[in-house]
């Protein structure tokens, strides 16, 4: 089926900053007891290293919708490409429970189960395999109602604590639906919902409603895209100049004009809010209108044996990556958090004591871990490594027709 060359390579982008959220994640020993966005303590260097990887959550979602529009409206059986669409919803949330969990801590008691954007991805998927049956002229107000109004939902306070005692199925529900919570369920097991399911929909939703844009002659769809994205970020500094809706935390005047930047830059990601889904998705558009100037739309079964996919060698390694996205995003994790270890044994931490638990990456605290200027030259190591791994397995994939089940993955 013929791609668009267009959408992997802005997923394929924010496939390499999400690489850079996670080698800090990891690695950062700074970032093992503090948060890059609160201005009372972080710099503009630590600020905008986890800003801008904002961009990529949203970024893979909205494009996930778009993909299954675009694969729907081309399909020649809908029926049977809803059924595959369940299916693989169930199995994205199935590996985020497992494949992705384990890579988080490394313990196979699994003390903490993690639902986030991939687990949220698959559930939109579900969702959508039923909702795509419905006209646009249901699904764009339903779209408009979700992405514009889900902040008029109570929002209490975020991650907040519920006890092993209380009952949990409410809670639990209303975290999935809208809210992200920790739920001790057991002494031995915390579930965290960080990816809550109704306002990333809205995102996905959005980008389904928005796969229109590219039955469009590339020329017509570029500038569709810009000036879509344009009016997005200028809706987002309206709202944000206002302060009165769309985030529920105001930003406000710092100490000096360029933290008062980066409070108004601050928007809330869990749940995703208005204005953080306007300034991400302003700024995905801007990255799917120049990469329509750059890349032609060409076959997903000839790239992975033709050396020339595009006159942009950017380009053709964006397109690498975002055409395996999550081979990428499992391998890349289990890799990052490998160095955790050998970074740990480096330092002279024996291993041989090496203990798991809920957020633990195994080393204590003060192992595996390295000051913050190291983060951005393995970032970019990791990613090196990626390419001919992602390479590999795109030709694999796309050579090996047969093997049905690599659809799914």
């Amino acid at each position: 089926m013929k791609r668009i060359a267009s959408i992997d390579i802005a997923r394929g982008l924010a496939m390499v900053i999400m690489a850079l959220d996670h080698t800090r994640d990891f690695l950062d020993s700074w970032s093992r007891t503090n948060s890059p966005t609160n201005l009372a303590v972080t710099t503009p260097g630590l600020f905008f290293t986890r800003w801008i990887t904002h961009f990529c959550a949203p970024a893979f979602v909205f494009l996930a919708g778009t993909s299954i529009a675009i694969q729907l409206a081309r399909s020649t059986d809908p029926r049977s490409t809803r059924n595959w669409l369940l299916r693989r919803g169930l199995i994205l949330i199935a590996v985020e429970f497992t494949i992705m969990n384990f890579g988080f801590s490394f313990d196979p008691k699994f003390p903490v189960l993690i639902f986030e954007v991939i687990g949220t991805i698959g559930a939109g998927m579900i969702l959508l395999s039923f909702l795509s049956r419905l006209s646009v002229r249901w699904l764009l107000p339903i779209t408009a109602i979700i992405f514009f109004g889900h902040d008029l939902l109570p929002f209490p306070p975020p991650m907040a604590m519920t006890a092993p005692n209380a009952s949990l199925t409410l809670p639990i529900l209303k975290a999935l639906a809208w809210v992200p919570g920790n739920f001790q369920v057991t002494p031995n097991l915390l579930i965290l919902i960080a990816y809550p399911i109704l306002p990333w929909l809205g995102i996905m939703l959005t980008g389904f409603v928005a796969a229109r844009w590219f039955e469009q002659p590339t020329p017509e769809r570029k500038r569709l895209i810009l000036r879509t994205g344009l009016i997005a970020l200028g809706l987002f500094i309206i709202l944000r100049l206002i302060n009165a809706y769309g985030d529920p935390d105001p930003w406000s005047a710092q100490k000096d004009h360029l933290f008062s930047l980066l409070s108004f830059l601050n928007v809330t990601k869990y749940p995703p809010s208005l204005d953080f889904s306007l300034l991400t998705l302003g700024g995905l558009f801007l990255i799917l209108a120049a990469a329509e100037g750059r890349a032609p739309d060409i076959l997903a079964a000839a790239e992975p044996r033709s050396p020339q996919t595009s006159t942009n060698p950017l380009s053709r390694i964006l397109l690498v990556f975002g055409r395996v996205p999550l081979f990428y995003f499992v391998v890349h994790f289990y890799l990052i958090h490998v160095l955790v270890i050998i970074v740990a044994a480096t330092q002279g931490y024996n291993l041989t004591k090496i203990s798991f638990g809920a957020f633990q990456f195994g080393p204590p605290p003060t192992a595996g871990s390295l000051p913050t200027w190291c983060i951005y030259p393995i970032w970019i190591a990791i990613v090196a490594v990626m390419y001919p791994l992602s390479r590999w397995y795109g030709r694999y994939k796309a050579t090996h027709p047969e093997k049905t089940f690599l659809r799914y993955f």
